[in-house]
């Protein structure tokens, strides 16, 4: 496990992302705002393989070649390093090679939700909402700001994060159109969800009043969430969007901007030492985000536990499909939580000829569709097999545990100075 020294004042951007394909394959420095120890390509890669340099055993039995296979896709350039594939052998004490350990359960089970040992990827600078929703999902994890959803993603397929916790959807701002988008783009599995209660403050910098504010800035959805509470609280100020709620609070302080107010976490004031002027002014205190937990690896499906599926498929023949997918799960059913339709972007608009009206323009989309079951049911498993029928494109996100943890809604407006 490499150390992360935590920083806030950068975050993992997309340029430290892209420099890692400019680099010398045999060590790679990642610079960011939690600053790795420079490490090897074959210790991102040991998951995959068991690399050893001099295996005396396996020499005696001819096992030394030339050739040195990729490994994870990749090409290694450690030619001085023999691959040994784990389901034949492994590597005890002196190099003597032992017969493989067969599975138990535990070699079936989801992958551990707690301990320090995982690195987490979110979008946002620290005290982020985000950043807590990692904290919910892996306690004690070390958590990686990054400057965009792309470069979370990013993070995880380079093996610089082992998880990526992103929001997907608000209970006041809906969908997070972004994340359904590069869910698509990307080959990371949801392998999670975690719902947090979003409490909003207003925070300022010390010794100011509501009364001098002139701006309030924060996320596009923080601002829509709080616009009557804004108004109730009498504020006459203009409301300017930027990338995010800590993001905001950390412009304020650093910048030392006396007319200026962000609406951010209670966190993010402790973090920037901003007051907070008004706690809970979220318009609705049942304000909720779900986030989604993504992996490189799928989580092998369960029935002992509540489990939800999700999926994307695409028809070539337009909408009209819709109903007969929907009525697989209806015809089983399997309870739906989600449907959210997106441009199909290599074929937006789709051409009707009709000698009659002319060219009709039809838009076409790509359906995102949640449902209440895990892939290790049987009744799964024939839906999808017949919505494989009707469709041109399918393709499984996740399969994985919901979440079930009880919450209570966020106070109204408090405390306000």
């Amino acid at each position: 496990m490499h150390s992360l020294s935590p920083s806030y004042s950068t975050t993992l951007n997309l340029n430290h992302i892209l420099s890692l394909n400019r680099v010398a394959p045999t060590r790679i420095t990642v610079k960011c705002g939690y600053g790795f120890e420079p490490f090897s390509r074959s210790d991102w890669q040991s998951s995959c393989a068991i690399l050893t340099s001099k295996v005396a055993s396996q020499e005696r039995n001819g096992g030394g070649s030339d050739h040195v296979p990729a490994v994870n896709g990749h090409k290694t350039a450690f030619t001085d390093l023999k691959l040994i594939p784990i389901g034949n052998v492994s590597v005890g004490e002196n190099n003597k090679l032992l017969q493989p350990k067969p599975l138990s359960i535990s070699d079936l089970s989801p992958a551990p939700m707690h301990g320090s040992s995982l690195r987490v990827a979110y979008q946002g600078a620290p005290g982020a909402y985000s950043e807590a929703a990692a904290g919910k999902a892996y306690p004690n994890c070390e958590a990686i700001p990054c400057d965009q959803f792309d470069v979370a993603f990013k993070a995880v397929e380079l093996w610089i994060a082992d998880r990526a916790v992103l929001p997907i959807e608000n209970s006041l701002g809906g969908s997070i159109h972004r994340n359904y988008d590069l869910l698509l783009r990307h080959r990371l599995h949801i392998v999670g969800e975690v719902q947090l209660p979003v409490h909003h403050c207003l925070l300022a910098l010390p010794g100011i009043r509501k009364e001098y504010l002139t701006r309030v800035i924060s996320h596009p959805q923080a601002l829509a969430q709080c616009e009557h509470s804004l108004t109730k609280l009498g504020l006459n100020v203009a409301r300017e969007a930027v990338d995010d709620t800590a993001g905001a609070a950390e412009f304020v302080a650093a910048n030392s901007l006396r007319d200026t107010a962000a609406i951010a976490s209670s966190r993010a004031a402790e973090l920037y030492g901003l007051n907070v002027l008004a706690d809970g002014i979220q318009d609705d205190p049942s304000n909720v985000t779900r986030f989604v937990m993504l992996a490189r690896e799928p989580i092998i499906p369960r029935t002992d536990r509540p489990f939800k599926t999700s999926i994307v498929f695409a028809h070539d023949k337009g909408t009209s499909v819709l109903f007969k997918v929907l009525s697989a799960f209806a015809f089983r059913n399997i309870s739906l939580t989600k449907i959210e339709s997106r441009p199909h972007r290599n074929r937006p608009i789709r051409l009707v000829d009709d000698e009659n009206v002319g060219t009709a323009k039809h838009f076409e989309y790509l359906f995102y569709v949640d449902f209440e079951a895990s892939m290790a049911d049987v009744r799964a498993q024939n839906a999808l097999a017949e919505v494989q029928e009707f469709t041109s494109f399918l393709r499984v996100l996740g399969s994985y545990p919901m979440d079930m943890t009880p919450w209570t809604p966020s106070s109204s407006i408090e405390n306000i100075q």
